[in-house]
């Protein structure tokens, strides 16, 4: 029958699996050995993309997904047989390929008990329907058992662009489309995958049972869930499954409607490269021996110009080959009239020609055996020349070429000296590594690098993503002993999966930092479910970046922050976090955002309450936050920091502080670097992030502080504990504090 493997999923509480093979007729548990294949094919030959009810119900009981006993009439005399034999109450639903919305047609009656009802709700649903769509195509009424009380959700299944099938779970009913309080999974899912979706949800404490409600079976959910994401994933063509209501109980689920959509089979996924082809490739990307620059020109303003003067000035001691038609010399080294010509042995091969003459000069570089072409020209499927780019990624394919680009502002390797882009250059070397999609992002990513002296392992531009991708950087960056942090801005992804794959990867070991554009309803698309019109792609996006792990930024400032600053922070050992604060409206802002933020807040112990009660005046407060006032001086900071990161319950410090003469902002500084370095020294490692109130001084307090260790920021009490979020949300993905772990 189906691809389903029924020994890996638990059999819950099937019950009411009877549906219809024929008008007036139940048929009972046999039907899941139906064949979901000739039932899609039947569908596919009658010209139809949605199942109709029964037949949504077959591949349910092929998947042994639970539904209501049920059967198909095609009288008023059939229905009152079939109310009779599956007894009351029941419901009647038209079914009609043609008509997808049964209520909007007036084609649904629920609660009938009695043969006078069925028969009048029968003739009424008829008449509707014949109103609502004259042309439409009748096959009968179903009948169908009235489902028991029980929560109502939506578990479901739909294909995303980027990530292919992704299952669904959320609130039901009228619910769904009001508060859309709803999570996604990539297809099929485990049961660890379907049971964090149960908690995922804002409204999970209702499964949990809230004021005195029962809780609802969880197990059962969750194997629903995992079943549905079997069956979507088992069969291309399914596009959306939408099972809405699905009534949840404390003894079982019941799916109370099937809607299953048909679409094309989605076409074929890119190249995969094996992970040892990507680092063999970017590694001669990265640290090539040999860059030959196409198109290199002795005229100031020319991209040509710009790229080979950065590969010079930057201080790049490999060979650098310009080629250009004409010959002859630029910038003091040969010119070489095409690639043909240059010295075997080149790495990477940089374009800086109109797109039209791209393709030719591929094929040479091919030919030539170099491996990776950096595409800076524009004008390819950014501007619908798409056919021209599928003909680069053919000719590249061809000669085993990969291919950056096109449409990119070209890229920075610092610790190679290399500086393969028509931009300013920068050459600070450390250990975030940035990417980004747009060159107006990447110039901004540039600019931040330099106002804060971020060091940088790379930064690349990737534009159109024709070849190389975020997946591929992921996975060089991972093995990259001088990348510790990884931070990408990215507008879509050509291959989602194979993105999760290596950010799964490379989690485990490093933090990864995402941007993602289009975060409002610009993804918003006609579905033909509910599933569907709530899977809007940064819904999708947001869920399934969180199952891989990756911390989502929510705009450029906090991605960059991010990326620079948890190289700074050492990682957590615990959840425990206090705030000390100069200012009592500050720690109040403080406490908002580690709420905001995921943090836990510790509750201070009496004898640590004691100890920090010690050193603050009888008008401060200790709690958590800690308040030891403004007016304190030097020493009182310095104590209750020491406080903090002596005793071994506390997992992470907060400060903040409030610019006053008592203390200054850079006495402030120089103390708690001294604390926190000394602590380090004697191998006590902890988060201490600090919130700087003050006049213009507390810019450089904060730039000294973080250049040692503490992740400190002027004028803000949001940013610093985001970041520590951000750190925390890495050490549970990495599952480096206990119950973490990306699923």
């Amino acid at each position: 029958m189906g691809r389903l493997t029924d020994k890996q999923v638990t059999d819950k509480r099937l019950t009411g699996t009877q549906v219809t093979e024929g008008r007036g007729h139940l048929v009972g548990d046999r039907l899941r050995h139906a064949d979901p294949t000739a039932v899609l094919r039947a569908a596919r030959a009658a010209g139809r993309t949605t199942l109709t009810a029964p037949e949504g119900r077959l591949l349910a009981a092929a998947y042994g997904i639970p539904t209501p006993a049920e059967g198909l009439a095609e009288s008023a005399d059939e229905a009152v047989a079939l109310a009779d034999r599956i007894g009351g109450p029941v419901a009647l639903k038209i079914v009609s390929p043609d008509i997808p919305h049964k209520t909007d047609a007036g084609g649904v009656r629920v609660g009938l008990s009695s043969d006078a009802e069925v028969r009048a709700a029968y003739t009424e649903v008829v008449r509707n329907a014949a109103a609502y769509a004259p042309e439409a195509r009748v096959e009968g009424v179903q009948v169908q058992q009235m489902v028991p009380e029980g929560l109502e959700v939506l578990v479901g299944a739909v294909t995303d662009p980027a990530f292919g099938k992704v299952v669904a779970f959320g609130l039901g009913g009228v619910l769904v489309e009001v508060l859309k309080d709803v999570t996604f999974r990539l297809a099929p899912a485990s049961v660890a995958d379907a049971e964090s979706m149960l908690d995922d949800i804002r409204a999970a404490d209702v499964l949990r049972g809230v004021r005195g409600g029962p809780a609802v079976d969880r197990a059962a959910l969750a194997d629903l869930i995992v079943r549905v994401s079997r069956l979507a994933a088992d069969f291309p063509e399914i596009a959306e499954v939408d099972l809405n209501p699905v009534f949840a109980a404390p003894d079982g689920v019941l799916a109370a409607d099937v809607r299953i959509v048909l679409g094309e089979v989605p076409p074929p996924r890119r190249r995969r490269y094996t992970r040892e082809e990507i680092l063999a490739s970017m590694e001669r990307l990265m640290r090539p021996r040999s860059v030959v620059v196409i198109g290199a020109s002795n005229e100031p303003g020319k991209i040509g110009h710009a790229v080979l003067r950065n590969l010079l000035d930057g201080g790049f001691d490999g060979e650098v080959h310009p080629v250009n038609p004409k010959g002859g010399g630029i910038l003091g080294r040969t010119a070489y009239r095409s690639v043909a010509d240059v010295p075997d042995g080149a790495d990477v091969a940089v374009f800086a020609i109109p797109a039209p003459l791209v393709p030719e000069a591929l094929e040479e570089v091919g030919r030539k055996g170099i491996p990776n072409a950096v595409l800076i020209p524009s004008g390819f499927a950014e501007t619908g020349e798409h056919a021209l780019q599928e003909r680069l990624v053919a000719i590249a394919g061809k000669y085993g070429t990969r291919l950056l680009g096109p449409n990119i502002y070209g890229y920075y390797s610092p610790w190679q000296r290399l500086c393969a882009t028509f931009c300013t250059p920068y050459d600070v070397t450390g250990p975030v590594a940035l990417t980004s999609q747009s060159g107006g992002i990447g110039m901004a990513v540039l600019g931040f690098a330099r106002a804060t002296r971020t060091g940088v392992s790379a930064i690349v531009g990737l534009g159109n993503k024709a070849d190389v991708n975020e997946d591929d950087l992921l996975t060089y960056f991972g093995a990259d002993p001088r990348t510790r942090s990884i931070a990408m801005h990215l507008e879509d992804l050509k291959d989602g999966r194979a993105f999760v794959e290596a950010a799964r990867e490379t989690v485990r070991e490093k933090p990864v930092v995402v941007l993602k554009a289009g975060r409002t309803g610009a993804g918003a698309k006609a579905a033909g479910s509910h599933t569907g019109a709530l899977a809007g792609d940064d819904a999708v996006y947001d869920a399934v970046l969180r199952q891989a792990g990756v911390i989502r930024a929510p705009g450029l400032r906090e991605m960059l922050e991010y990326a620079r600053a948890l190289p700074v922070l050492p990682t957590p050992k615990g959840e425990n976090v206090v705030i000390i604060t100069g200012a009592g409206g500050s720690g109040v802002l403080l406490s908002d955002a580690a709420v905001d933020h995921g943090l836990r807040l510790m509750t201070v112990p009496e004898d640590l309450d004691a100890a920090f009660r010690r050193f603050i005046p009888p008008f401060g407060a200790a709690g958590n936050p800690v308040d030891i006032t403004g007016g304190e001086p030097p020493a009182t900071y310095e104590a209750t920091i020491r406080l903090g990161m002596a005793d071994p319950r506390v997992h992470a410090l907060v400060l903040g502080y409030w610019h006053t003469l008592a203390t200054p902002p850079m006495v402030f500084a120089e103390l708690t670097a001294r604390v926190v370095a000394g602590f380090r020294a004697a191998g006590i490692e902890k988060p201490v992030v600090a919130s700087l109130a003050g006049d213009t001084e507390v810019e450089e307090a904060g730039a000294y502080l973080f250049e040692r260790g503490v992740a400190a920021y002027p004028y803000t009490t949001e940013l610093p504990v985001a970041v520590l979020g951000a750190k925390y949300r890495w050490a549970r993905a990495a599952g480096l504090l206990p119950g973490g772990g990306a699923r």
